[in-house]
């Protein structure tokens, strides 16, 4: 029987209280990103932090990979000290998630990285971060403010994946950033900018896809539907029958 993808989506390791429990360490993400899935079509599978060995055994289960947004990633990673402003307590999440992408590029699955998400496939891939873009932009339209996302035009470039998922010359997008790709990473490409020329996305071989914005905030499900779409042709060719002799 045929069924919906299986689209795993990266977890935060964070402490929550709810009910008679209180700062109890649990593994979450916004509801958003499952909506997010669940509306484009997919089955979306919650991915905790484990041990990074096991990350090619985890994808082997599932069709597609997010990797979602949250904080900085530790900027050792790209061989830099941390920004006064960088928020690099993720240690566990950094490892996993790295580890994640490089078994899913490995095994050219379909894969979507959403804010930190491109930040940490760009790393994976060799590149580097702009610790902190008010830093090197004359006026930050990225960072929306505490607890609330802002919203600023991003432009895809024609002649890329995001571009032909995206044809519209710009579009107004939901952001949360303060970080953005600096050195390109390793068989990457740019395929959006903001206009102040702040990398907005980037891609790489197959279904290969970072945005820096956030599609999960908002009602545009181009993105995603592409991912399950690509997630389900994937799949097909696995379940395709051999014939003997």
């Amino acid at each position: 029987m045929d069924r919906r993808p299986f689209v795993g989506v990266s977890t935060y390791l964070v402490d929550a209280s709810w009910s008679d429990w209180r700062a109890r360490r649990v593994a979450l993400v916004p509801e958003r990103y499952t909506a997010y899935v669940r509306d484009s079509g997919g089955v979306a599978v919650l991915l905790p932090p484990d041990a990074p060995e096991r990350a090619p055994e985890v994808l082997a289960r599932l069709d597609a990979l997010v990797i979602a947004g949250g904080p900085d990633i530790d900027p050792a990673y790209y061989g830099q000290p941390p920004h006064p402003m960088s928020d690099v307590d993720t240690v566990e999440r950094d490892v996993w998630e790295s580890a994640l992408l490089r078994a899913a590029l490995a095994a050219g699955m379909p894969l979507l990285g959403i804010c930190r998400g491109m930040q940490v496939l760009n790393v994976v891939c060799g590149g580097t971060l702009v610790q902190h873009l008010p830093d090197v932009v004359e006026v930050d339209v990225h960072g929306g403010t505490p607890g609330k996302y802002g919203t600023h035009v991003v432009r895809p470039v024609p002649g890329t994946l995001l571009g032909g998922l995206l044809p519209e010359p710009e579009l107004t997008v939901p952001t949360f950033h303060h970080q953005a790709v600096d050195r390109l990473g390793t068989g990457l490409r740019v395929s959006a900018h903001a206009p102040d020329g702040t990398v907005e996305a980037v891609e790489g071989p197959g279904f290969t896809l970072g945005v820096q914005w956030h599609p999960e905030q908002g009602d545009d499900l181009r993105v995603m539907q592409a991912l399950v779409r690509a997630a389900t042709a994937a799949r097909s060719v696995q379940l395709e029958p051999v014939e003997v002799g």
